[in-house]
C-alpha cells in the first residue's frame, strides 16, 4: 500500500492523487519480443507473469513496484507481462509468478509473493545472483550487500576501455570454481572511482577484503599467472601465525626483565572497564529483565527494574544487600546466581574480543619492527606493574613500563605509538596520502618500504642513495616510506622492500636490494619500466625532463576527447617498440598548455624533437610504418653543425644506406673522448660537403666487433668495409684530410698483385713457346703397295 502524505481535507487533491496511483506505470510492460530482447542482453531480469483478468493481479503488482526502484540500484530491471503461453513455458500454469533471469538462465520464486521484502532478499541474495560458470559484476550497491554477508571477499577492477583487462579476466575465470571452494567469492567492478577509493590507480587491479582488517590488500604480482593469485588468495585468507602469544606467571616477567622491547596486552573479561561501564550494566540489566518477563516474574520483581536503569541497578543492589545482611540462605543464593550471571555477561563482552581482534592485525608489524607483543590475564603481574585498570596496553623497554593512553580499537594509532617508543630518531617520511597522490601522477614512481631501527635497511637505503640520480635521469622518482598497514596493501611481508609503480602499476622487487647496480638495471630495463604495447603517457613537467635530457624524442600531442587520437594511437603503439630498438623516445601527452608552449596548432599531431628542435610529421598518422621511416631516414634525424649519436640499431640501419659512413667511438665522461670530440665538430660540416656521414657511438662492446682495441677511435666505412684511423684524433686537420684521401681514394693494385700477374702471363706464353719449338715431326706418307 502507498500513502497520502499530503491534506486529507481537500478532495480534489485526494482524488488527483488517487489518479496518479491508478495510472502509475513503473513497471515495464512487455511483450514476446521484448521479453528475448531483454533475456539475451540484461544480466538481470525479473519478470512478473500476470492474468489481466485476475483480482488479484493488481495487487501483486503494486507489491513489486514498491521495490522496483531499489531493485533497480542492484543492477536488477523488472518488468511485467501478461502472456500465458510464456507464463505456461516458464513454470507458471495459474499466473501470477517471478520469473528470475540471470544473464540467460532461469529460476522461480517459490515464496510469498505479497511479501515485497522477501522478493527484494530473494533477488539480490549474492546465492541467488552468483553464476557459477563465470566471475559476478556487480555495482557498488551489490558489493556491499556482498561484503555484508562474506567474510573473504576478491575484486578485480576493470574496465571496457583497459586492453590488458580482457586478458586478465580470461585467466581469472579459471580459478574462480577454485576460490568458491575455499570460501572465497570472486566478483568483478567496472568502477574507477570505487577503485581510487581502495587504493588502486591503474586497471586491471586484484583486491581482498577480510573482516579482520579495515584495509583491503592489492595484489602486487604478475596478474597473468593465475596459480600464482590463487595461491596469494588462499595466502591471504589463512595467513597463520597472527595470534597474539598468551603468556603468564614467571615466564612473562623474565621475558619483560631479558626483552629489549616488549608490548603486553593485559585484559580480563570480568574485571574489564568496558564490560561494568554504565552502558553495559543498563543492557545486562534490560536483559535480566526481559528474562524475568519470560519466566512470569512477580509484579514485585516487574517493578524492581524500573525505567530508570540507574535507580534500578540501586534497588537490586540494595536488595541483594539486604539478603545477606540477613543472612538468609536464599538471598545469599539468589545474590551468587545473579554474581554469575553478570560474570557470564561480562566474559561474553564483544568490545573486548573486538578490540583484541585489532591487536591481533599487528602482531606481525610488531615482530617486523622487532616488537615482541604478548598478552595476559595474569592479574599478580599487572600489579606488580601498577596496572589496575583493564584492558590495558603497556610498552616494555629495558623493564621500564609505558602505559598506552590512546584508543586500543585503533590497531593503526597503537602500531605507531609502540614504534614511536621503540624509537625517537625518525627520519622525515612521505604520508599515504602523499603517496597515493604521488602514484597517480607520477609515471615512474620507485617507493622503498623500510622499517625503524634496522640496521639492514639503513644500509640499503644508503646504497639506493647512490643510484638515485641516475633514476631521475631516466624519469624515476624514488621515495621512502614507513608503513606497515599501507604495506600489507601490496602484499608486502618482509622489509625492507622496493615496490616500482608504472603508471600506477605495482611491481614487487624480488632481487637483492643489496646489490644497488642491480635495482638500477631492473628499473631501467625496458621489460619492467615500459608497459607492454603501449606509449608512455608524461605530464608537461616530466615531458620538460625529457626535452633536456633526450636525444630523439617523438611526442604525440592528442586530447582525451578526441575520437581519431584513439585509432592513431593505436597505429602508433606497434612502432613504439621498434622506434625504442633505434634509440628514439616515444611519448604522448594530452595537455592543451603543452601544446601551446611548444607551438602545436593542430590536435593530434606527431612532432619529432633532435636536441629540443621539433619537427612536425605532415603525413598520414594512421599508416604506421610510413611513420617509423620518416623517423629512422637519415634526413630527419641529422642535425647540422653536430655529429649524431646514433646506438646499434641505427648504425646498422646507416651502413646499409651509405656507401660512405664515418663513426667515432667515443666514452662517456672520459677526458680524451670530450676533447676529441670538440674537434671533430668542427670538421662536420665539411664531411657532409665530401657525401661522408659522420656519426658518433658510445658503444665499446660494438667497438671491438669493427677491430678497435683503445677508445677514442675513428673508423671509416667504405661500403661496409672499415679503416680505422692511427694518426692524432685532436688534429682534425689531419682526420679531415683521412677522410678526403679515403674517400676519393681509387682501388689500386699492389705489387704482389702486379707480380702475381706477371707470373701467370709468364707461364702462358712459356707453355706457349714450348709447344710451338718442340712440336713432334710429322710421321712420313705410308707407300703405295704398287710403289714398293
Amino acid at each position: 500500500f502507498v500513502c497520502h502524505a499530503g491534506n486529507l481535507e481537500s478532495n480534489e487533491e485526494v482524488f488527483n492523487w488517487i489518479l496518479e496511483q491508478k495510472a502509475d506505470q513503473s513497471i515495464e510492460l512487455i511483450n514476446r519480443d521484448q521479453l528475448i530482447e531483454y533475456i539475451a542482453t540484461k544480466d538481470f531480469l525479473a519478470v512478473v507473469f500476470y492474468k489481466e483478468d485476475d483480482p488479484d493481479s493488481p495487487r501483486v503488482l503494486r507489491h513489486i513496484e514498491l521495490i522496483d526502484d531499489e531493485a533497480a540500484e542492484y543492477g536488477i530491471y523488472i518488468v511485467k507481462m501478461h502472456d500465458k503461453l510464456m507464463a505456461k513455458k516458464y513454470g507458471y500454469r495459474n499466473p501470477p509468478g517471478l520469473t528470475y533471469f540471470r544473464k540467460g538462465k532461469y529460476i522461480n520464486y517459490d515464496g510469498d509473493i505479497d511479501d515485497e521484502e522477501e522478493i527484494l532478499d530473494w533477488l539480490t541474495s549474492p546465492a541467488n545472483m552468483e553464476m557459477t560458470d563465470h566471475i559476478e559484476q556487480v555495482n557498488r550497491k551489490m558489493f556491499e550487500k556482498i561484503r555484508k554477508n562474506s567474510d573473504y571477499v576478491a575484486v578485480i577492477f576493470y574496465s571496457d576501455e583497459c586492453k590488458q583487462c580482457p586478458r586478465v579476466l580470461a585467466e581469472v575465470e579459471h580459478i574462480d570454481d577454485d576460490a568458491d571452494k575455499a570460501g572465497i567469492d570472486f566478483v568483478k567492478i567496472d568502477d574507477k572511482q570505487m577503485a581510487k577509493e581502495y587504493g588502486v590507480f591503474a586497471l586491471p587491479a586484484i583486491v581482498f577484503f577480510k573482516p579482520t582488517s579495515k584495509e583491503p590488500v592489492i595484489y602486487a604480482g604478475d596478474l597473468y599467472e593465475e596459480e600464482q593469485i590463487l595461491s596469494w588468495l588462499l595466502t591471504q585468507k589463512d595467513p597463520s601465525g597472527d595470534v597474539i602469544e598468551d603468556l603468564e606467571g614467571e615466564r612473562l616477567v623474565q621475558l619483560i626483565e631479558e626483552s629489549g622491547s616488549i608490548a603486553v596486552y593485559f585484559w580480563n573479561k570480568t574485571k574489564c572497564d568496558i564490560c561494568n561501564s554504565k552502558a553495559a550494566r543498563k543492557a545486562r540489566l534490560k536483559k535480566e529483565r526481559e528474562q524475568h518477563q519470560q519466566d512470569g516474574g512477580s509484579a514485585s520483581a516487574a517493578a524492581a527494574f524500573g525505567s530508570d536503569p540507574e535507580a534500578t541497578a540501586a534497588a537490586a543492589e540494595a536488595g541483594a544487600a539486604a539478603a545477606g545482611g540477613a543472612g538468609g540462605e536464599g538471598g545469599a543464593t539468589d545474590a551468587a546466581a545473579a554474581a554469575g550471571k553478570h560474570e557470564d555477561d561480562a566474559d561474553g563482552c564483544e568490545q573486548c574480543t573486538k578490540v583484541l581482534e585489532e591487536l591481533e592485525n599487528i602482531d606481525d608489524d610488531c615482530d617486523k619492527h622487532g616488537i615482541t607483543f604478548v598478552k595476559t590475564r595474569d592479574f599478580s603481574v599487572a600489579d606488580g606493574y601498577g596496572v589496575h585498570e583493564y584492558p590495558a596496553l603497556v610498552y616494555f623497554e629495558g623493564g621500564i613500563p609505558n602505559v598506552f593512553e590512546g584508543e586500543l580499537s585503533e590497531e593503526e594509532e597503537v602500531l605507531q605509538w609502540l614504534i614511536t617508543q621503540k624509537t625517537e630518531d625518525r627520519i622525515e617520511l612521505i604520508t599515504r596520502q602523499m603517496l597515493e597522490t604521488m602514484v597517480e601522477e607520477t609515471q615512474y614512481l620507485a617507493v622503498y618500504f623500510y622499517k625503524i631501527n634496522c640496521n639492514i635497511c639503513d644500509q640499503i637505503l644508503e646504497g639506493l642513495e647512490l643510484i638515485d640520480d641516475e633514476c631521475d635521469v631516466f624519469g624515476i622518482h624514488m621515495v621512502k616510506i614507513q608503513d606497515p598497514q599501507l604495506a600489507k596493501r601490496y602484499s608486502i611481508k618482509t622489509f625492507p622492500a622496493l615496490v616500482y609503480f608504472r603508471n600506477g602499476n605495482p611491481l614487487l622487487f624480488e632481487g637483492d636490494l643489496q646489490n644497488e647496480q642491480s635495482v638500477l638495471e631492473w628499473l631501467i630495463d625496458d621489460d619492467n619500466r615500459e608497459l607492454a604495447d603501449e606509449i608512455e603517457e608524461v605530464n608537461e613537467r616530466m615531458l620538460d625532463r625529457l626535452m633536456a635530457e633526450s636525444t630523439l624524442l617523438v611526442v604525440f600531442f592528442y586530447d582525451d576527447d578526441c575520437a581519431e587520437c584513439e585509432e592513431i594511437l593505436e597505429e602508433l603503439e606497434e612502432i613504439d617498440g621498434e622506434a625504442d630498438m633505434f634509440g628514439i623516445d616515444f611519448v604522448k601527452i594530452a595537455s592543451v598548455e603543452a601544446a601551446k608552449k611548444y607551438e602545436i596548432v593542430n590536435i593530434p599531431s606527431l612532432v619529432y624533437f633532435r636536441k629540443q628542435v621539433p619537427v612536425l610529421y605532415d603525413g598520414d598518422l594512421h599508416q604506421h610504418d610510413k611513420v617509423i621511416t620518416w623517423l629512422t631516414s637519415q634526413d630527419v634525424f641529422e642535425i647540422k653543425n653536430e655529429i649524431e649519436e646514433v646506438n646499434r640499431k641505427m648504425l646498422d640501419k646507416l651502413l646499409e644506406e651509405n656507401e660512405f659512413l664515418s663513426v667515432f667511438f667515443y666514452e662517456h665522461n672520459q677526458p680524451d673522448s670530450v676533447a676529441a670530440l670538440e674537434k671533430l665538430e668542427n670538421i662536420d660540416s665539411e664531411t657532409d660537403n665530401l657525401d661522408i656521414t659522420f656519426v658518433k657511438m658510445a658503444d665499446s662492446r660494438y667497438a671491438k666487433k669493427w677491430g678497435v682495441t683503445k677508445l677514442p677511435a675513428m673508423v671509416y666505412f667504405r661500403r661496409r668495409f672499415p679503416s680505422i684511423y692511427r694518426g692524432d684524433l685532436l688534429s682534425e686537420d689531419e682526420v679531415l684530410e683521412w677522410l678526403r684521401k679515403n674517400r676519393f681514394r681509387q682501388p689500386e693494385l699492389n705489387i704482389f698483385m702486379y707480380a702475381l700477374i706477371a707470373l701467370a702471363l709468364a707461364f702462358v706464353v712459356y707453355t706457349a713457346f714450348l709447344l710451338q719449338c718442340f712440336k713432334p715431326a710429322p710421321p712420313p706418307p705410308v707407300q703405295h703397295p704398287k710403289q714398293s
